[in-house]
C-alpha cells in the first residue's frame, strides 16, 4: 500500500490513526531464516516494489524468500528465474496465487487474488533493437507495468534496419509517452538514434547480445555512455527491471504535475 492510499483509507475512516501509525513505523524489515531482509515498506516508501533477483539463489532460498514477500505484501516480483527455478515456483504457489510470466527472460510477478498493480496515468515507451534483447526488455516492461504505467511497446526495430524505427517513433509521439526505454545489444546505437529525435527523457539498457571484441554488451555499454545525443540516461548491462523502474518514477513525476 502507497502512503496517499493509506492516508485516503484514515480519511475516509476505514483504517484507524493508531492503526495507520502501526503501519508508518519504521521497522518493516522481515528476516526470513539466515537467508534475508526483506524491506517490505519500500513500495509505500519509493513506489518501487521488492523486487526478488531469482539468479544465484538456491530453489530452496528461493522459495522461502517468496512465499514470506507474499504473505506480507501480498505480491512480489521475480527476475531472472530458470526453467528449474520458475518449475518450483509454479508447482509451490499455482494453486493459490496468481503468476504472471513474462514472455522471456525468467520474470515473475505473483500475488494474491485482489492484489492489483499501482494505479498511474505514465505512459512508458519500450523500443528494441534485436530480437536477442526482448528478454531483458520484457524484464522493464513487467516492473513499470507492475508500478501503475501503460507501457507501449515496439520490437526488432534496430539500426541495421534504421527505416524501421520511424514508424515506431510516430506512435509513441503520438501516444504521448512521458518516457522511452531503449534496449540494445551489439553497437548499442539504438538509444543514440531515438534520443536526438525524441522529446521524452530516454534510458538506454544496454544487453549482452554481441560477439567480438566488446562482448557480453560492454561495446553496447561503451557506446551509450559515449553519446553525443542528449536527454539520455544509461543503465548497467541486462538491467531491465532497473530501466524499468526509474522510466515510472519519471512517468509517474510527469503525470503529478499535470
Amino acid at each position: 500500500m502507497k502512503l496517499s492510499e493509506l492516508l485516503e483509507k484514515v480519511a475516509t475512516q476505514k483504517v484507524s490513526i493508531p492503526e495507520a501509525e502501526k503501519l508508518l513505523r519504521l521497522d518493516y524489515i522481515q528476516k526470513i531464516e539466515d537467508l534475508a531482509s526483506l524491506d517490505l515498506n519500500r513500495e509505500r516508501r519509493r513506489g518501487i516494489p521488492e523486487i526478488i533477483f531469482a539468479q544465484g539463489k538456491s530453489k530452496d532460498s528461493l522459495l522461502k524468500i517468496i512465499a514470506g514477500m507474499l504473505e506480507s505484501n501480498g505480491k512480489v516480483i521475480v527476475t531472472r528465474s530458470s526453467q528449474d527455478q520458475t518449475r518450483s515456483i509454479d508447482s509451490l504457489f499455482s494453486k493459490k496465487y496468481s503468476i504472471r510470466k513474462a514472455s522471456e527472460g525468467g520474470t515473475l510477478v505473483l500475488r494474491k487474488k485482489g492484489v492489483r498493480p499501482a494505479k498511474s496515468s505514465g505512459i512508458v515507451g519500450v523500443l528494441t533493437a534485436g530480437t536477442s534483447d526482448r528478454s531483458v526488455a520484457e524484464e522493464a516492461i513487467i516492473v513499470a507495468e507492475e508500478m501503475g504505467c501503460k507501457v507501449i511497446a515496439y520490437h526488432d526495430v534496430g539500426v541495421a534496419g534504421v527505416h524501421r524505427i520511424f514508424p515506431e517513433l510516430k506512435k509513441l509521439t503520438e501516444k504521448e509517452c512521458d518516457v522511452i526505454i531503449v534496449v540494445a545489444g551489439m553497437e548499442g546505437a539504438l538509444p543514440s538514434l531515438v534520443a536526438g529525435l525524441v522529446e521524452p527523457p530516454v534510458i538506454g539498457v544496454p544487453t549482452s547480445q554481441g560477439y567480438g571484441f566488446g562482448e557480453k554488451g560492454l561495446g553496447a555499454l561503451m557506446s551509450m555512455l559515449q553519446s553525443c545525443s542528449l536527454g539520455l540516461a544509461v543503465v548497467n548491462i541486462d538491467n531491465g527491471a532497473g530501466a524499468g523502474a526509474i522510466a515510472a518514477l519519471i512517468a509517474h513525476r510527469a503525470n503529478k504535475k499535470k
